[in-house]
């Protein structure tokens, strides 16, 4: 059964969404060799890293077939995978940088994410854990979307 992700297309073109999303981005510092995952993602998160960096590799995670068919089909060379974060295989591995762009839609502990990263990460990749709306926005979206949102960002503390 699909969920309904359309929430996460927040239609800001705002220049200050952009710059928001543009930090996000930075922070995962890409290069040419770079092999990037992004997890539960709006298109135009997708859109902004296809359009600002270039690396070796660009592989999106997601739950929806509807939204991985959208994105296959603006970007032949990204790589979908359907399904949950801890279960991508092995093949996509090393990475360098990973986005957990909308951690509260995942279903695991961020311990169970984070131990499946660093047996798939490189050592010294950024991990960005981010959402361009902020804290507030995302309790918000998870009072109304409760079977989707099902956690809130994690405080830096526990990090």
């Amino acid at each position: 059964m699909e969920k309904d992700w359309s929430f996460l297309e927040y239609s800001d073109s705002s220049e200050e969404h952009k710059q928001k999303i543009d930090e996000i981005i930075s922070a995962g510092e890409i290069t040419e060799t770079s092999k990037v995952l992004i997890a539960i993602s709006s298109d135009e998160f997708v859109d902004r890293v296809v359009d600002s960096s270039i690396c070796r590799q660009l592989l999106v995670v997601h739950d929806s077939l509807f939204m991985l068919a959208c994105i296959k089909e603006k970007y032949d060379k990204v790589k979908c995978w359907q399904g949950e974060l801890i279960y991508v295989p092995e093949k996509w591995a090393p990475l360098d940088v990973v986005f957990l762009y909308f951690l509260p839609a995942l279903p695991f502990e961020l311990g169970q994410i984070l131990e499946v990263l660093r047996k798939s990460c490189l050592p010294g990749a950024r991990v960005v854990i981010s959402h361009p709306q902020g804290r507030q926005v995302v309790e918000e979206q998870r009072k109304l979307y409760p079977d989707v949102v099902v956690s809130n960002l994690p405080e830096k503390m526990l990090l």
